[in-house]
């Protein structure tokens, strides 16, 4: 027992004489520059045919590559190629796919074609799928027996690797038709890649023949189907098809859903048995891109490393004003990627998290409610502002307004807050002045949000500028635009016919009921109070109807609602992608489309259809103006917020540009390690004087128990006679 202790003992003095930093939760990844991030939900899958969610997409997007990415720095955000020669080229033809070149003729197109060319010489990550001897592919036919003993790709001894062309490119837009796969992308692009939903029905016919299901290990060999929509031109050039004109259709070369997929890699994982050991494309992506998923453990850490076979890109040599003297520009010229290594772990919680960056031992942080305070303070001129104590610390606040919006919308068929007359119009856009936005952005968003004044967020494609405003809702006084008073609002309360609020029929207040998910404790009955005020205002009777999803969502479907909350974040950074919400053949309870206000107003419908066949320009740009004037003046919508992503860095991360659209930006990123374990040290040095103390006060309880243990054993003994 004597001895144990004395091994604790020594033993602990070891520790506490070693100067690492004992509560550093990563493992020293030696000289290569790795960054340390979390993520907090576990992706669901990481096929670019089904993925469609922000914590998929910030793993796939670094390893997979569609034809075209955004630039980096430039705002309005800009497409430029990532594995093409050049953006797309684009054809109008006719229905015997005769060319149209003139823009009067633009009404006889019946398809666009789109030709894409590709670079020569772009490899895959090494992979066992692509693993040959000879001619002769290792692992596409594996027997069960072959199987047994492989459990997770590290099993498999050999790789190989392959060139991207065209054949990979159309393989997954064929994937798309895939009833199994059930692509969240598929009902729309059904309307415009040609033969789309003709290969659907070909392969839901093919499945239902030989009972295939969703879970079966099953090769449905796309190379055996046609799709009209697409031609393979060349080895590195192939050609998609649209019905009509979609201009918006680039954007979408710029999203994983058209990311390489070669067949090896599909054969590979729909062998029978690679379900049963979860080796699927769901878990472990093949790509051409700058990083490789190592590791992939979504209940504890995701750790994505160097392609080795990438093939390289430069950091951006041009940015916007003012990008250069915020050292945005520094790395110009340089390879790219930067980091070897990224580790993401699973971390669920707030605060530990948040105490963890300060720590220095996460590279990046969002900012939370609970840490708000602690981060940031408001300046005199409402805006965002370090606190001492970050600033103390080197730390960097970067700031974007996301291109969405959360808006509170009237039903227009609702008999009381719907319609197109004057009277109808003043009741919403009383409404629209009395609900005191800038207080709900200070009171709810600590700050983190701007007024929209219309459904297109700023840094979008067809935004208005910053000096347009709403003038139903705004007016400008001087220099200022400042929300009209509120005695305004109840003059357009009688011009609605509820003076006071009340109502003429009942001679009582005016009830209006406002749908909502939330429910009726903690922030959401802080907020629904807040609501109630705010229509209190103008004399109205605001009765919250709180309710689950699913309910919530089937009352917007057949339109038994009145006012509700709803946001929209940008797929693509253009005005159509908003403005396709208050598109009236769009509605929501007749055609089941986004437009949850059923919104139809003529004029706006005309103009909407010419718009969206228009490429971005001077006469597009102003159809939109149009359009915005008549949306503000019948206020289907008060307009609500644009939300502000705060992201805090540390020093040793080089500057970087929030980009709220592109996925694919780990590649630009930097940091410097030394520094980092620099700091880590001086801020998590441990206090040793209580250990010391303790060690002391250890050695002083055991010095008596030694002295009597020397002293027994060294007894001397008494000789027997």
């Amino acid at each position: 027992m004597l001895r144990q202790l004395l091994c604790f003992s020594l033993t602990f003095c070891l520790a506490i004489s070693t100067p690492a930093q004992l509560n550093n939760p990563h493992a020293d990844h030696g000289p290569q520059k790795t960054r340390y991030a979390v993520f907090i939900s576990t992706p669901k899958t990481l096929d670019p045919a089904k993925a469609y969610t922000s914590d998929a997409s910030s793993f796939i997007s670094q390893i997979y590559e569609p034809p075209l990415q955004y630039h980096y720095l430039l705002r309005p955000y800009q497409l430029i190629p990532l594995t093409t020669t050049r953006m797309p080229s684009i054809e109008y033809v006719d229905k015997q796919f005769q060319p149209v070149t003139n823009n009067k003729d633009l009404h006889s197109v019946a398809y666009t074609i789109y030709t894409i060319n590709l670079q020569p010489n772009i490899l895959y990550q090494p992979h066992p799928a692509f693993a040959k001897q000879g001619d002769h592919y290792l692992y596409l036919n594996l027997s069960n027996k072959q199987l047994n003993n492989k459990n997770s790709l590290d099993d498999f001894k050999k790789t190989g690797s392959l060139e991207l062309t065209a054949d990979d490119y159309i393989y997954e837009i064929k994937r798309l038709a895939d009833p199994r796969l059930n692509s969240p992308i598929f009902g729309l692009m059904q309307k415009y890649i040609l033969g789309l939903t003709e290969l659907r029905k070909t392969l839901q016919e093919i499945i239902q023949s030989k009972n295939i299901s969703a879970d079966t290990d099953y090769f449905l060999d796309m190379r055996q189907h046609t799709l009209a929509g697409v031609r393979k031109v060349n080895k590195y050039q192939y050609q998609i098809i649209i019905k009509g004109i979609y201009p918006q259709f680039t954007y979408w070369l710029a999203m994983n859903f058209f990311a390489p997929i070669p067949w090896q890699v599909d054969k590979f994982y729909s062998q029978p048995g690679m379900k049963d050991k979860n080796m699927t494309l769901d878990w472990y992506p093949v790509g051409t891109g700058p990083y490789i998923l190592s590791e992939n453990n979504p209940n504890k850490q995701m750790v994505l490393i160097k392609n080795i076979n990438f093939h390289g890109e430069e950091f951006p040599t041009v940015g916007e004003v003012g990008d250069k003297n915020k050292g945005l520009l520094q790395r110009a010229g340089q390879a790219l990627p930067m980091i070897d290594r990224f580790v993401f772990t699973l971390d669920k919680e707030s605060i530990p998290r948040w105490n963890k960056f300060l720590q220095g031992y996460y590279d990046k942080s969002g900012v939370g409610s609970d840490s708000f305070d602690q981060a940031i303070k408001i300046d005199s001129d409402g805006n965002p502002q370090l606190t001492e104590t970050m600033k103390k610390k080197g730390i960097r606040l970067d700031t974007a307004i996301s291109p969405s919006i959360y808006y509170t919308g009237f039903n227009m068929n609702d008999p009381i807050v719907g319609g197109y007359s004057e009277k109808a119009q003043a009741l919403r856009q009383a409404i629209s002045i009395a609900i005191n936005y800038e207080e709900y952005i200070q009171l709810f968003m600590n700050g983190r949000g701007v007024i929209a004044h219309d459904p297109i967020p700023p840094s979008i494609a067809g935004s208005a500028s910053p000096s347009n405003y709403n003038p139903y809702v705004y007016q400008k006084i001087g220099h200022q635009v400042q929300r009209k008073s509120l005695a305004v609002a109840k003059t357009l309360m009688i011009k609605a016919g509820y003076p006071n609020g009340i109502d003429p029929t009942t001679g009582k207040h005016l009830v209006l009921h406002y749908d909502t998910t939330g429910d009726s404790s903690g922030e959401s009955k802080a907020q629904f109070n807040w609501m109630r005020k705010q229509f209190a205002q103008l004399g109205i009777a605001l009765n919250i109807r709180a309710t689950d999803y699913n309910r919530f969502q089937d009352k917007i479907r057949t339109g038994q609602i009145q006012l509700y909350t709803a946001g929209w974040l940008a797929d693509y950074p253009d005005a159509e992608n908003f403005l396709f919400l208050l598109y009236g053949p769009n509605g929501k309870v007749k055609q089941g489309g986004e437009n949850a206000s059923n919104y139809a107003n003529p004029t706006f419908d005309k103009l909407y259809a010419k718009m969206q066949t228009l490429q971005p320009g001077p006469e597009r740009q102003i159809i939109i103006k149009q359009m915005l004037d008549i949306a503000r003046k019948d206020a289907p919508w008060i307009w609500g917020t644009h939300s502000v992503d705060f992201i805090l860095s540390h020093v040793w991360n080089n500057p970087d540009k929030i980009n709220t659209i592109a996925n694919n930006t780990l590649k630009y990123q930097s940091i410097d390690p030394k520094l980092r374990h620099k700091m880590q040290a001086q801020w998590n040095s441990p206090v040793l004087w209580p250990l010391l103390l303790l060690t002391a006060l250890i050695a002083l309880l055991l010095a008596p128990l030694a002295f009597f243990y020397y002293k027994k054993q060294n007894k001397p003994t008494l000789d027997k006679f």
